[in-house]
């Protein structure tokens, strides 16, 4: 038999994978470690299959190994004659403490077959839900910004458990990076916040991440020439060579050339067969 770690996502019931809904289904005993993912796993689970566990908050170590080891020896029978799910928010391989149970059941419990369902990680649901674009050619770095931390250097970061949004802001700002928050982006429970002032924000909450963009990073894509190019009456060309010769300003130098290398434009606007190995026809 089997245990399963599965994502839950950011925090709406209605972004739990298929696969997720399914394993859920059928798993006869669900493990929750906090309030947040039990009251997503409610919404697919019956209450009588959900089993509570019990966590520490604290960085002591000991404390810690003793907590997993004992959670570990209750799922351990209940995996063994049948199969038992334990539920994380967002993705069980991507800043979750499933982490720390597949490492004890590793140790202790070799026997338990593990098999992980992947969940939407706030990775990439910050994304939407902050109407950000991280388009094809961008790097994008994750940082923790616990206690007012301001990790610097990648032209863009997504910040994870930004307790002190002030203190962080102040130090991203300094850095020269442009910065949107967003707290307890999908959930249910509590308030949704997404703003740019950190004062909004200023009240501690593991569940509070930003966006920190240096403004020069953008990466500019060939379909924005069709809103960059439009003319004073709003009609819109279709901004390339071929189109009367119209191309954006963002496109010119002014010498009346391209900015941009050809060579540097075609990477950037492979498409998505090309890059999968799929034969494109010219």
């Amino acid at each position: 038999m089997t245990l399963y770690g599965v994502g839950l996502g950011p925090g709406d019931a209605d972004l739990v994978t298929v696969r997720g809904k399914r394993v859920l289904a059928e798993a006869d005993v669900v493990f929750s470690p906090g309030r947040l993912s039990r009251s997503v796993a409610t919404e697919h689970v019956p209450e009588e299959r959900i089993g509570d566990l019990d966590f520490p908050m604290t960085r002591d170590e000991e404390r810690l190994r003793a907590a997993w080891k004992e959670a570990a020896a209750e799922i351990a029978p209940r995996a063994r004659g049948g199969d038992a799910a334990f539920v994380t928010l967002g993705d069980p391989n991507v800043y979750s403490t499933f982490g720390h149970l597949r490492r004890t059941m590793r140790a202790f419990h070799p026997d338990v077959d593990l098999e992980i369902v992947p969940g939407v990680s706030a990775v990439t649901a910050f994304a939407t839900a902050l109407g950000v674009e991280i388009p094809a050619g961008a790097g994008i770095a994750l940082r923790e910004a616990d206690k007012g931390a301001s990790p610097t250097g990648p032209d863009r970061m997504v910040l994870f458990k930004v307790t002190d949004a002030p203190a962080t802001h102040g130090g991203l700002v300094e850095a020269g990076y442009d910065v949107v928050y967003g707290r307890r982006l999908y959930m249910e429970q509590g308030e949704t916040v997404v703003t740019d002032d950190p004062t909004d924000v200023a009240e501690r909450d593991y569940y509070t991440l930003a966006y920190a963009e240096r403004p020069d990073a953008r990466v500019e894509k060939a379909t924005d020439a069709f809103l960059e190019g439009a003319d004073e009456a709003g009609v819109v060309t279709d901004g390339g060579e071929h189109s009367e010769g119209v191309r954006s300003s963002s496109d010119r130098r002014s010498d009346g050339g391209d900015h941009r290398p050809v060579s540097a434009r075609a990477r950037q606007e492979r498409s998505e067969s090309e890059l999968c190995g799929d034969e494109v026809r010219r």
